[in-house]
């Protein structure tokens, strides 16, 4: 049995940046119901030369919702330059507008750019990928990377989530 693109992508980019939306709650309830300043966990960093929360919240987007539409659309991917949200709601409406455009990705207008080229350019970097190894190679490992740091930080800062959390909505057997 062979898996095509969007069966190795993106059931678990919705699986992973929707369990990052559910946390998003909860680091925002665990705000409310412990005094916690919510800048606090937004700003926060797992040590000082890391990015913010929000910044591996905005990186959720980026290497799927974002990763998928440079792929589809044929252009570059290149770091994005918006700028970070600065409070749940923004945080939230970030993950949200991931989810949105994931549910819409068609099946075939996907399979049908298998064969594309990705370029990437960050800085001095400048490479092509194919769209498989863009996707399997470099977004995927990319959301991992992010969405398990947001992770850790809200649990480096007390907010009571465990690896269920983390792993969302899990694609099991019906019975």
């Amino acid at each position: 049995m062979s898996l095509t693109l969007y069966q190795a992508t993106v059931p678990t980019f919705i699986q992973i940046a929707g369990a990052t939306r559910q946390i998003l709650d909860k680091a925002e309830a665990h705000c409310a119901e412990h005094g916690v300043p919510p800048e606090s966990l937004v700003e926060a960093r797992l040590i000082e030369d890391m990015w913010t929360f929000a910044f591996q919240i905005k990186s959720v987007r980026t290497h799927t919702a974002r990763a998928l539409q440079t792929l589809m659309e044929g252009g570059t991917f290149s770091p994005p330059d918006d700028p970070l949200a600065t409070d749940f709601a923004g945080l939230k409406a970030t993950v949200d507008e991931a989810l949105e455009y994931l549910a819409a990705v068609d099946e075939d207008e996907l399979e049908n750019c298998a064969e594309r080229i990705v370029p990437f350019a960050a800085g001095s970097y400048k490479f092509d990928f194919t769209a498989q190894n863009f996707l399997l190679s470099f977004a995927q490992p990319n959301l991992f990377f992010h969405a398990t740091t947001a992770y850790d930080i809200l649990r480096a800062r007390g907010v009571e989530i465990g690896k269920i959390d983390f792993l969302g909505a899990l694609r099991v057997q019906p019975g």
